[in-house]
């Protein structure tokens, strides 16, 4: 969903990946699984979600209050969330066939970002890893060049996406302003084969692209990489058409 301004927070910008699919033993599901979830459209707000899909009645899941505390894992991670409840819960499994529960990460929800790439204190909600993703629009053109069919922004879900730059400058760069909050750049986005599904059916590519073409040129000892990730340095609203500003 594109905004034209987001609240930046620690864990992220606000609302985002503060929620999470499970399985019954509490792993995360994605679209790398099941790709039609990305067919799942969500507005999210203070008070809670409104999920649409396909084939579904519309459903308004509230934040859950005082509900049960469940461990959910995602990439190895164990985190303390909240269930969202039975009725969210079937209409998840219904959609995709399979036995699901939706959770949400409240704010005694803590997982830490990983040391190595943080400070300490630093957190995320159930983002991958990291708070925040930054990816440069000349990247996704050159891709789409080299795969020869258009390849869109949303399929690699970046949190903020930039222009006027060289295709990967972000890779260069260590800190960089928007508005009056600053960012340290991490680490590189390491990409996996949720790329070859498509953002809007949900249908995997036949041919593995686009992770076949960023495998001729994206590869490094971390291994197929393509955006930044990113920890805010403060607190507040950025909005579409900011200058960004390398600082380091």
């Amino acid at each position: 969903m594109k905004l034209q301004s987001a609240l930046v927070q620690s864990r992220g910008l606000q609302f985002d990946r503060r929620w999470m699919l499970t399985d019954e033993s509490g792993q995360f599901v994605t679209g790398r699984k099941f790709g039609g979830l990305v067919r799942v459209s969500v507005l999210a707000d203070a008070s809670g979600l409104v999920l649409t899909a396909p084939g579904m009645q519309s459903l308004e899941v509230p934040v859950p209050a005082q509900a049960p505390r469940h461990i959910a894992e995602v990439w190895g991670a164990r985190v303390s969330v909240v269930d969202a409840g039975d009725v969210a819960a079937a209409w998840f499994s219904q959609f995709a066939g399979q036995a699901l529960r939706l959770v949400h990460a409240d704010a005694a929800a803590h997982r830490p970002v990983d040391p190595k790439y943080a400070q300490p204190g630093d957190e995320v909600s159930l983002a991958d890893g990291y708070p925040v993703l930054l990816l440069s629009q000349t990247a996704v053109q050159e891709l789409t060049d080299r795969v020869g069919r258009e390849m869109v922004a949303a399929r690699f879900r970046p949190n903020l996406v930039i222009s006027g730059v060289p295709a990967h400058a972000e890779d260069s760069w260590r800190r960089i302003r928007i508005g009056a909050i600053d960012f340290d750049v991490v680490t590189a986005c390491v990409r996996c084969a949720f790329t070859t599904v498509d953002p809007v059916s949900g249908e995997r590519s036949a041919d593995g692209e686009p992770l076949r073409s960023l495998k001729s040129y994206r590869h490094n000892g971390k291994g197929i990489t393509f955006g930044q990730n990113l920890i805010a340095r403060g607190e507040g609203r950025i909005t579409v058409g900011e200058a960004l500003h390398v600082i380091e």
